[in-house]
């Protein structure tokens, strides 16, 4: 059973890059012969005379040198600490930007105020973030994987219990020890969490057409991005007491957290489902998102969103509106927050084979019902991963994709097995995703038996995530 106090602290958030480009400044400073002083028997670097508001403080290795890290990597740094003052603020804030790759934002930011862009160590970090710019290598757009997963088990005793539901979830499910272990895996393998927008961006072309352009992600050599998405965050009733998350909340952080029931009715706040269990491991791993990514969570809308009873059909409650307002609260929360939020259609429909009055009525009830409280969606995860059209590209001659391009869509994302699956048309843009749930990880553990190939070698081996609480062997998907 996965203990429910497990994250409910918050851990102290530590910014590796942060350190190393603040050493990194003061160093360059030393060469340049503008400090006046360094005591490596104090394991202090003093500041040029009149600019002693920034103190950093250095741990030695055995051999008396100061250890420095590779570029890009979060492995244990130095101890910087930085004094509370305009410069000290405005290096730190710099860092943040820096650790999660975002250099020009950086330089900009240490550029913009004219009082301190010509500090020595001011000038010596914007050195040191266009030297680390200049390694970067650009991401091959067409070679970026996209992982999926949905509510995560966070009580295996219930989810798995032998009840008419434990099927489904040992399937379609992942507990949150193997999320943890497959975030720590795939972050010590190099992996980088990306937006989906950071793939593509639309653009007006030379004849004002609307057209979608590849994004440029430059990240440090040895890393790779990757997309994460979440289907069905509604917390659907049926869930309730099978040990998940009962519904998003914004918490007094600002931050988006989940509550969960436990047996005697109390409700707990922490991370109990993937949105604060990923937002925990990017506070301390700030290396895994790009520029502030998180994952991409996708809406169905008949029975509420995000744990809020948002449909119509509720409307007689006297907690609709409310309920409503909240729902809304909480979509803004995660869009500040990077998140990206998606359409998973209304009804939960296939809908490259449902009729297609009931499409229409289905895309429009989305709009109406959800996209009026969350904001404009660009992005449709399909549900049950099916697709409106089989791999060739989209045209106009298939009218439930221009129904859908109409309705504001442009990235279009369907389930893939293969390592990565990414088509550009024109105006949209298509992307495979790959399951990583109970029976894909069976499937992993069983493949050589089979005389099949693994489909998740590239991000970690099956046999170190898989929950040894799981039901064996995980049946068939029907």
């Amino acid at each position: 059973m996965y203990e429910y106090n497990h994250r409910y602290y918050k851990k102290k958030r530590r910014h590796p890059f942060r350190r190393f480009f603040l050493i990194a400044s003061c160093l360059a400073a030393v060469g340049a012969g503008s400090v006046s002083a360094v005591f490596f028997s104090k394991k202090y670097l003093i500041p040029p005379e009149g600019q002693k508001d920034v103190s950093i403080v250095i741990d030695q290795d055995e051999s008396g040198s100061v250890p420095f890290p590779a570029n890009g990597a979060d492995s244990p740094q130095p101890e910087v600490v930085i004094s509370d003052s305009p410069v000290g603020k405005l290096l730190a804030q710099a860092g943040d930007l820096a650790s999660g790759y975002d250099y020009d934002a950086a330089i900009a930011l240490l550029q913009s105020d004219s009082q301190y862009a010509l500090d020595p160590a001011v000038q010596a970090a914007v050195a040191g973030y266009e030297a680390t710019k200049a390694t970067l290598v650009e991401a091959k757009i067409s070679d970026i994987t996209h992982v999926f997963f949905h509510s995560i088990v966070m009580d295996n005793s219930k989810a798995f219990d032998g009840d008419s539901d434990s099927k489904g979830y040992n399937q379609v499910m992942t507990t949150a020890s193997e999320f943890e272990k497959i975030l720590q895996i795939m972050y010590d393998k190099g992996y980088v969490l990306v937006r989906l927008h950071d793939m593509a961006y639309e653009v007006a072309d030379e004849n004002g057409n609307m057209v979608m352009k590849p994004g440029s992600i430059l990240l440090p050599e040895g890393k790779t991005p990757f997309v994460m998405s979440q289907d069905d965050v509604c917390y659907y009733p049926y869930m309730n007491d099978d040990g998940f998350a009962t519904r998003i909340i914004v918490g007094e952080d600002g931050k988006p957290t989940c509550e969960m029931k436990v047996d005697d009715d109390t409700t707990l706040v922490g991370s109990y489902d993937l949105v604060p269990l990923l937002e925990d491991f990017i506070q301390t791993h700030p290396g895994f998102s790009y520029k502030g990514a998180r994952a991409v969570i996708a809406l169905t809308g008949y029975e509420g969103i995000f744990g809020y009873r948002t449909a119509e059909k509720y409307a007689g409650s006297p907690t609709y509106e409310q309920e409503r307002q909240e729902a809304a609260r909480v979509a803004q929360c995660l869009r500040d927050n990077g998140w990206e939020l998606a359409s998973h259609s209304w009804g939960h429909l296939n809908l490259g084979t449902v009729e297609i009055e009931r499409f229409y009525a289905d895309t429009d009830n989305w709009k109406a019902q959800v996209e009026s409280l969350i904001g404009p969606t660009d992005i449709i995860l399909y549900p049950f991963g099916a697709d409106i059209n089989d791999w060739r590209p989209y045209t106009a001659e298939n009218e439930r994709f221009v129904y859908l391009y109409q309705a504001g869509f442009r990235y279009f994302c369907n389930v893939d097995s293969n390592t990565h699956w990414v088509q550009f048309g024109e105006n949209y843009i298509r992307q495979g995703r790959r399951n990583l749930d109970g029976y894909r990880m069976w499937k992993d553990i069983v493949a050589e038996s089979e005389g099949k190939e693994r489909k998740l070698a590239d991000l970690f081996r099956a046999e170190d995530v898989f929950d040894p609480d799981r039901p064996t062997p995980v049946p068939e998907m029907e």
